[in-house]
Formats: structure tokens, C-alpha cells, sequence
């Protein structure tokens, strides 16, 4: 198998960020993030690395997925300056409403992210057939399905992970009801998205 290396910038902006997240949250005595999103995002990140060194990833989905990264760790530690709509006790950049109250940041950061690991499970799917068949797999229906409700799966893990914060800490900001069914709907809307794009760029 050919030797397969991570981008080193990659590396350093994530590595970076994240320890610049660490010191903030320690500082902001953030319990939330320091004992349930870092670790998360560092297995996540470990299972990333393992996966490119099969299936090498593209540089585009690589500085998605640091893209992705920053902008969720920023959003539960970035203070929104006055003045700018929030929902909820905590004015962090997850409960700013960009656009009136039709769209927030966290609902971006979900459609994006989501849409992010679409776009890797098809080029692991595509690489696994390459590596074990021989064959260049090209985008019909069924595949980008298949990629689409892996997607959707992910982000029904980090559901998931934010239950568990819920349940684990006395305070959180992952809201209730309504704010889960809003990121699912994110998820679908940036998984779809992304696999319309694979179905018809290839």
C-alpha cells in the first residue's frame, strides 16, 4: 500500500486551534466543552487519521473537517459582543441568530459538518472499491444514498453525545426538544446537499 502522509499544515492549524480552545475553556471554567466536545473532537479527529492513511483523503475534505472543527469549538466559546441577537442563558456564538430568527450559527455549523462527512464517506466507499476491486467507482443514487444516511448517522451520534452532556453536567447549552429536532433537520439539509453535489460534480 503507498505510504500515505498528513498534511502538516493541517496538523499544526488544527493542533493549534485546539489547544487555543483548551486554555479558553479552563479559563472560562467550561465543564461542557473540557469533558465531553475536546475529547470527542480528539477521538474523532484520531479516526480521521487513521481512516486518510487507507483511503487518503483529499486536501479539500481534510480542510473541511479542521474547518468544521474550529467553527464548533468556537461556538461554545466565543462571546457574542453586545447587542447582537442570542438565544438562551449563554451568548456564545451557537446561540447567535445570524439571519432574524430564521437561521442560527449552530444550525450552519450542523449542515455543514454533516455535509463535510457525507462528502468523506463517499470518497471512503470510493476508495474502498477502488483498493479492493480494482474498479473507479462512479456517483449513482443508491451510492450517494448510502453516503447521505452515513452522514445523517453521524450527526444522529452527536445527538447523541450532547444527551449525554445533558445527562453528566448540571448545566449545558444543547437546548431541548426543539433544538434537536432543528440540528437533525440541519444534518439532512447539508447531508442532501452534499450528495447532490458528489451525484452531479463526481
Amino acid at each position: 500500500m503507498k505510504k500515505v502522509s498528513f498534511p502538516r499544515s493541517v496538523i499544526v492549524i488544527t493542533i493549534l486551534y485546539l489547544i487555543a480552545a483548551v486554555v479558553v475553556a479552563l479559563t472560562q471554567k467550561n465543564w461542557e466543552f473540557l469533558q465531553v466536545y475536546i475529547p470527542f473532537f480528539i477521538v474523532s479527529a484520531t479516526i480521521v487519521a487513521a481512516m486518510h492513511r487507507r483511503v487518503n483523503f483529499s486536501l479539500a475534505i481534510l480542510w473541511s473537517l479542521s474547518l468544521w472543527g474550529l467553527m464548533h469549538l468556537a461556538g461554545g466559546l466565543v462571546r457574542l459582543p453586545a447587542g447582537w441577537d442570542y438565544e438562551g442563558p449563554h451568548q456564545v456564538l451557537y446561540s447567535w441568530w445570524m439571519i432574524g430568527r430564521w437561521l442560527k450559527y449552530d444550525l450552519v455549523v450542523h449542515a455543514f459538518g454533516f455535509g463535510a462527512c457525507t462528502w468523506l464517506a463517499w470518497e471512503a466507499l470510493r476508495a474502498s472499491v477502488q483498493q479492493r476491486l480494482g474498479r473507479k467507482l462512479f456517483p449513482s443514487i443508491g451510492m450517494i444514498a448510502l453516503c447521505v444516511f452515513t452522514g445523517m448517522g453521524l450527526g444522529a451520534l452527536n445527538e447523541i453525545v450532547e444527551f449525554i452532556a445533558v445527562l453528566s453536567l448540571p448545566e449545558t447549552n444543547v437546548g431541548g426538544y426543539l433544538n434537536t429536532g432543528w440540528d437533525l433537520v440541519a444534518n439532512l439539509a447539508g447531508c442532501g446537499f452534499a450528495g447532490l453535489l458528489i451525484l452531479f460534480r463526481g
